[in-house]
């Protein structure tokens, strides 16, 4: 059973409800994908780690894992719907191209990879949710030499996810400018998804300060990058815009798909550096991410985007990425 808690800047994260008495007895192996939970009786997620599934209270990883120590390692996030898993495949190729670009051997090939994510999912009984894979350099010394780590380490987290309230999924999002500006791609390249996050932190740290939802993030340029979590269109006059990847954006799984969305519409989409100044005058904007899924924005640093509410381009694009995801992906009961 998991629970719905807000925070300060009106996200809204999925946690899991854990009662005194339950967090004190003993952890029991939840393997069975047939086992069925007893209502009000917090259900223990199973885990992938290192080839084997685990009961999450045994889910441990060592001290000096460079992943923890350094930030050593790569994740991907990915959705699941109606018992399908959406853009597995493109997740796949990313993952494995960070990994490449940080020299980082993932131990186990894709087909295996492939179906150890399906069976997490399966063994949690879940047909809609969230994955988390993570791969990590893996245990070393208290050295930076990543040499030491002799085997990599892959974790597995099937479970549910809720970024935003229902209220503020259908209204839209207040976006603000952060002064953290995004990481360029001469120092820690945006486009290899790693397990530093803590620049993407520190922006959601001044959403939050300021009563936000979502920080807009420029780079060394002023031009618009993404948001903390996700990547930022705009359109005017009928046409989206988005920023490059070369402006500090990550190469999106959602990013791509509103790209095949527009093209099904028949609406213009260019890769364009944006400003602050364009976000303001946009007649609409919207966010997209694997966790966020397509959401729109009305209000950008106190001003009023379009009318205020999400607009029609937006919410065609929202009612057509719900039915991509209920209709398509990598079958998991099958």
């Amino acid at each position: 059973m998991l629970t719905k808690t807000s925070t300060a800047g009106g996200a809204v994260i999925d946690e899991p409800v854990r009662s005194e008495a339950a967090a004190k007895a003993p952890a029991k192996p939840a393997l069975d994908t047939q086992s069925k939970t007893a209502p009000g009786q917090a259900r223990e997620l199973t885990i992938y780690l290192d080839g084997k599934f685990v009961p999450e209270a045994e889910a441990k990883v060592s001290v000096f894992d460079h992943g923890l120590l350094y930030g050593d390692g790569i994740f991907e996030g990915i959705r699941f719907y109606n018992g399908r898993v959406f853009r597995l495949e493109e997740h796949l190729e990313r993952l494995w191209d960070s990994a490449r670009s940080i020299c980082l051997e993932i131990p186990i090939g894709r087909g295996e990879m492939t179906e150890a994510l399906l069976e997490t999912i399966r063994r949690n009984d879940l047909r809609e949710g969230y994955i988390r894979l993570i791969v990590t350099r893996g245990v070393g010394n208290l050295g930076l030499n990543p040499t030491q780590c002799k085997r990599p380490s892959i974790i597995i987290i099937a479970t549910t996810i809720a970024l935003y309230s229902k209220e503020v999924c259908e209204k839209g999002l207040t976006v603000v400018t952060c002064a953290t500006r995004r990481t360029g791609a001469a120092a820690l390249n945006p486009a290899v998804k790693s397990l530093n996050y803590l620049n993407n932190v520190m922006a959601r740290i001044e959403a939050n300060l300021a009563g936000a939802d979502e920080a807009l993030m420029l780079n060394d340029a002023g031009n618009v990058a993404e948001c903390t979590a996700d990547n930022v269109f705009i359109i005017k006059r009928g046409q989206i815009f988005t920023p490059p990847i070369s402006a500090g954006a990550l190469r999106g799984i959602t990013r791509s798909v509103a790209f095949d969305i527009a093209a099904e519409l028949g609406i213009k989409i260019t890769e364009t550096d944006l400003t602050r100044h364009d976000v303001f005058v946009a007649d609409e904007c919207f966010l997209t991410g694997t966790a966020a899924e397509v959401i729109p924005v009305v209000k950008a640093d106190g001003r009023t985007i379009g009318t205020g509410q999400p607009g029609s381009i937006t919410l065609r694009m929202i009612s057509r990425f719900r039915e991509m995801t209920r209709e398509t992906g990598t079958p998991i009961f099958a």
